[in-house]
């Protein structure tokens, strides 16, 4: 049908008006795409440059080496050594099964460390990290590195690097001590309101026992960081910027590697604690504490089979005795006992006690040690012989008129009961009971039983061998000497605290060492077997037997009498305290051998031994020992293994 001409003019208009819609909407369109080009290009080119850059520049952490550990001698005995890692970044990587998988084809990574990181991976993915690098295997060989490092182009998000990583080069001789480290957990950042990032590195190394964690804010120092270079497949590229990490600080500690090695080859065979002491300064220079373990298993996580033979050791090798031991300290205590009494008056030194085998209180009757009896007994004899009915009759004055209160105090002063301040684990405080402290706990009053029990070491008494060295110390010096562990720090001293003298009579102090020195060299002291006979080396000590129960009335019956016919783990303590020389005190030691007997035949040998490594700096010679000892001290010598003392390779500085 054909349009007539008023139609056709109508369709026309129609059609131009469209087109002019269209066309103003594409002009509009247009113009704010060109309005945004122009915004994104020039008012936010800032904002996108950035964006490309961080494509394109990675910022990582560099972690910083730990503070090495030193002896008093300058000997390493906690370092860093390098370490062959390839870290995987989840943030580069688009499969990481596959990524693992390409690794695995290059070099051999067991399973468990491919497990532990597949947990890092989840848990950097929980927290949102996913840029922090999870290290697959810290274990590889420079072989396995330079073969990883060709690959790289065909790994992104994978990286071989060298790190560092702890070492304990002494191994087990000062395990206890320095203690170890392990890589930092959940709960380690669950502990902190904000952690720093170094700790969220998986495989972040951070200590765990004894110095090393103690310590931790001194040894581990400050994270620095680097700009990289990368390219669309995560390579590194180049190194852009980088500022770098702050070293921890190194730490002098005041023991003596070679006494070290020396006590802890000397026990051995035992399950025992041995603290040697400066009397002048303090300074700790061994605390032996056996058997011991291997701190090196620790570094990169212990195998289960390894954890539970150490944990199943009826020894108890991963207990630090020294500190965290505490043990009735059975006769050993009985100098607390006699200067208490003498600084009240109750009794004087040359005053004898009648000793017949025992003492009778209420209904109950305290035996001495010795079933016969002493017979009279003054304040050296009962000390030398360490008679226990003459300290039951000074007690029982002592409480009487003072309470036992006044023995508590004088233990204090000595350093029983207290916590000293030193950076180890789990320091113990002992026990000097009173009759507030046996209400308040037991909800029961003193008796005179408990005093009896008190004045010789027994009963509720606790004290551990760092105590104990601290009170031989006290007692060769008559001042407050106060144990020190930490020589210098980043090679600037540790300035020694000032001994103040104790509140005691020195008339007191000599009889009390007098009576020490007849313990170890008088015809009838308990450790004659075990005196020195070096000209100037004398030693003075105290004997020790920490009762751990009762031979009961049937196994008496039985004919159990003695405690070797006991099983291992029931037998009694064995304690013994020293210092020497007698006559210009340098060193005190204390040492505990648990269920070795009696402290004459269990403690004072090896007591005698380590003084004497000590004193002469070295393996002490032959003919510091009685005469007839010396073919059975060398072949101990041969048998036992010593490692020679080492020598410094650099004298720690400041870092």
């Amino acid at each position: 049908m054909r349009r007539t001409p008023k139609e056709s003019e109508e369709a026309s208009g129609l059609v131009t008006r469209r087109g002019m819609i269209f066309g103003g909407l594409q002009l509009g369109f247009m113009g704010i795409l060109g309005l945004r080009m122009r915004q994104m290009q020039v008012e936010e080119a800032d904002t996108y440059r950035l964006l490309a850059e961080e494509n394109r520049i990675n910022v990582r952490l560099i972690p910083p080496s730990r503070g090495i550990i030193y002896d008093r001698h300058g000997i390493a005995i906690a370092q860093n050594a390098q370490n062959y890692r390839v870290v995987l970044v989840r943030e580069d990587v688009n499969d990481v099964d596959e990524a693992i998988a390409k690794v695995r084809r290059i070099v051999d990574i067991e399973d468990h460390e491919i497990e532990r990181a597949r947990r890092e991976i989840a848990r950097s993915e929980a927290r949102r990290e996913p840029f922090i690098p999870i290290t697959l295997s810290d274990q590889l060989s420079w072989e396995d590195i330079a073969e990883l490092s060709i690959n790289t182009p065909a790994l992104p998000g994978v990286f071989p690097e060298v790190g560092l990583s702890r070492e304990y080069p002494l191994g087990h001789d000062f395990a206890h001590i320095v203690g170890y480290v392990g890589e930092a957990n959940e709960r380690d950042l669950e502990r902190l309101v904000q952690p720093e990032p170094l700790l969220k590195i998986p495989g972040f190394q951070i200590g765990r026992v004894g110095v090393e964690t103690k310590m931790e804010g001194t040894l581990r120092g400050t994270a620095g960081t680097k700009q990289v270079e990368v390219n669309a497949s995560g390579r590194v590229m180049r190194e852009l910027s980088r500022n770098d990490y702050t070293p921890g600080q190194s730490l002098q500690l005041t023991v003596d590697h070679g006494l070290q090695n020396y006590a802890m080859a000397r026990l051995a065979k035992e399950s025992a604690g041995c603290v040697v002491m400066d009397v002048e300064t303090g300074d700790l220079l061994a605390m032996a504490s056996a058997p011991s373990f291997d701190p090196n298993l620790f570094v990169h996580g212990i195998s289960s089979r390894d954890y539970d033979a150490l944990r199943e050791n009826e020894y108890n090798p991963l207990f630090n005795k020294t500190v965290q031991g505490v043990y009735p300290p059975g006769s050993t205590f009985k100098m607390m006992t006699a200067l208490a009494a003498l600084r009240k008056g109750v009794i004087g030194p040359g005053e004898r006690v009648w000793c017949p085998g025992h003492m009778t209180v209420g209904r109950r009757r305290f035996h001495c040690w010795k079933r016969g009896g002493h017979g009279w007994m003054n304040l050296d004899d009962a000390v030398t012989q360490s008679c226990d009915v003459y300290f039951y009759e000074a007690s029982k004055r002592l409480a009487e008129q003072y309470g036992i209160e006044a023995l508590a105090e004088l233990c204090h002063e000595f350093g029983l009961g207290e916590r000293h301040d030193l950076p180890l684990s789990a320091i113990e405080e002992g026990l000097i009971p009173t009759t507030k402290w046996k209400l308040r706990m037991r909800d029961e009053q003193w008796l005179p039983g408990d005093t009896l029990n008190s004045a010789i070491g027994q009963g509720f008494v606790l004290a551990s061998p760092l105590q104990l060295a601290v009170m031989t110390a006290r007692l060769a010096t008559g001042r407050a000497v106060v144990p020190r562990l930490v020589k210098s720090l980043n090679g600037l001293e540790v300035p020694v605290m000032d001994a103040e003298p104790l509140n005691v009579s020195a008339s007191h102090l000599r009889a009390i060492q007098k009576a020490m020195w007849n313990v170890s060299n008088g015809r009838r002291g308990t450790a004659r077997r075990s005196r020195i006979v070096a000209e100037g080396m004398e030693m003075a000590g105290k004997t020790g037997t920490s009762q751990v129960r009762n031979i009961t009335a049937e196994e008496r019956a039985r004919g159990v009498t003695r405690n070797d016919q006991l099983p291992w783990n029931r037998r009694d303590h064995g304690l013994f305290v020293a210092y020497a020389p007698y006559d210009k005190p340098k060193y005190a030691i204390a040492t505990i051998v648990e269920h070795g007997g009696g402290g004459s035949s269990a403690a004072a040998p090896p007591s005698r031994d380590i003084l004497l490594y000590a004193l002469y700096g070295d393996m002490p010679p032959l003919d510091a020992y009685p005469q007839d000892q010396r073919e059975r001290i060398k072949a101990m010598h041969e048998e036992i293994d010593i490692r020679p003392r080492l020598k410094p390779e650099a004298k720690p500085s400041r870092a």
